[in-house]
């Protein structure tokens, strides 16, 4: 009798054993949960605190420019013979370097003499590689800045403040960028804060990779990347809307 005693005395230890393993694994599961959990919440709340706090600080104010046939995100007559695609992130130094540098005489000598018709796609993807996203706010603001028939002098007033610091496309100074070139500060916030006009950036952003783009800017004229991989210059843009044109 004592011997089977003694045998249910160890299969209960060993049941009892069992059940406090399982219970210490259930807590190890419930705390990784929580730990996964905070780690989301830290990443969507802590951004969002952080950019509603900071201050907006000092920027580069522009001049508004006068600019051709613009509707949108286009400029030029869209019948022109020669279309020119160009695809940027608002965070990417190369696009600064064409916006600043070769797009202006694009512009003057292509677009406003009736030879090419310009088109800006939204392609925010470096937002895939950092922690903010500047990429993704920018965009959404150059919309509802092309809500107000303002896209371009938006678009120019944020390449002039590209910093590459923390916050620099913060919620308030996008708001801040809208009143400084006298576009309807309430108007703009409810668009941007609505966020109104996400479908359109996915819709570029999905054209643009359905195109094979990996990097910004891109440009097409006429459906062909004329410098894969690089900033074209001028001369080749100007060459491939001549070419178009039958010059």
């Amino acid at each position: 009798m004592s011997d089977k005693k003694e045998g249910m005395s160890k299969r209960q230890a060993r049941r009892e054993e069992i059940r406090r393993k399982e219970r210490q694994q259930r807590l190890l599961l419930f705390g990784l949960i929580a730990a996964v959990a905070l780690g989301i919440v830290a990443l969507i709340v802590v951004p969002a605190i952080r950019s509603a706090n900071s201050p907006v600080g000092e920027f580069v104010k522009i001049t508004p420019g006068a600019y051709t046939a613009v509707e949108g995100t286009t400029m030029g007559d869209p019948n022109a013979k020669a279309k020119i695609e160009v695809f940027e992130d608002y965070t990417c130094s190369a696009c600064k370097v064409y916006t600043d540098s070769i797009e202006p005489q694009v512009i003057k000598e292509l677009v406003d003499t009736g030879l090419a018709y310009y088109v800006f796609y939204q392609f925010p993807f470096l937002d895939d590689r950092a922690a903010s996203k500047d990429s993704d706010r920018s965009a959404n603001a150059a919309l509802c800045a092309a809500d107000q028939d303002r896209f371009w002098d938006y678009t120019n007033l944020l390449f002039a403040n590209q910093t590459h610091v923390a916050e620099q496309f913060s919620d308030k100074r996008l708001i801040a960028f809208a009143d400084s070139i006298g576009l309807d500060k309430a108007q703009f916030e409810a668009c941007y804060n609505d966020n109104r006009f996400q479908s359109q950036i996915n819709e570029d952003l999905a054209l643009g990779r359905d195109r094979g783009i990996t990097g910004t800017p891109t440009v097409f004229i006429n459906g062909v990347d004329i410098a894969p991989g690089k900033v074209p210059t001028f001369e080749q843009m100007q060459q491939a809307v001549q070419a178009a044109n039958g010059n």
